[in-house]
């Protein structure tokens, strides 16, 4: 493999990963809410039932970047697409087509198999990757609001 390259991601992976998982939370200032272990992520990804896909971006040896991803599925369109969960480039390596790259790998994917396309979303104050999407020609899903029940909201509804 070159000095640089996006494949996808090895169960050797799982812990340079994980350690870029929590870098992002600390990005998007959330990461109190980070909880992630690596056997939880390599059940996801290399358990029986995988459900869970990445790729990451590697520099000379070393991961650097990550795309996490699953499909989802359109019944208006009648197809699977990908949903991308999470993209993260370290800021050393920014600017340097590894975002891009990810990013590349999930359209090849996704043309490949037939699906759909590649969605997914992104704080409205992340102004840098919202511009990033925007030059790649990705365009925002206005209208949409995404909900989430979580916590006790959602235990009290499974229980009642």
């Amino acid at each position: 493999m070159s000095a640089t390259g996006i494949r996808r991601v090895r169960e050797a992976d799982v812990a340079a990963v994980v350690g870029l998982v929590y870098e992002l939370a600390e990005y998007e200032r959330l990461s109190a809410e980070c909880r992630l272990t690596p056997d939880q992520l390599h059940q996801a990804l290399f358990g029986p039932a995988p459900a869970l896909f990445g790729h990451v971006a590697e520099v000379a040896g070393t991961v650097a970047g990550y795309a996490l991803w699953f499909l989802n599925y359109s019944t208006w369109k009648g197809s699977h697409g990908i949903y991308l969960l999470d993209l993260y480039v370290q800021p050393g390596h920014r600017g340097s087509g590894l975002g891009r790259g990810l990013l590349a790998a999930l359209a090849e994917e996704s043309c490949r198999r037939g699906l759909t396309g590649v969605e997914w979303e992104v704080l409205d104050w992340n102004t840098p990757a919202i511009g990033f999407y925007r030059a790649l020609g990705a365009e925002p899903d206005e209208g949409w609001t995404t909900y989430r029940l979580t916590g006790h909201a959602l235990s009290a509804l499974a229980g009642g």
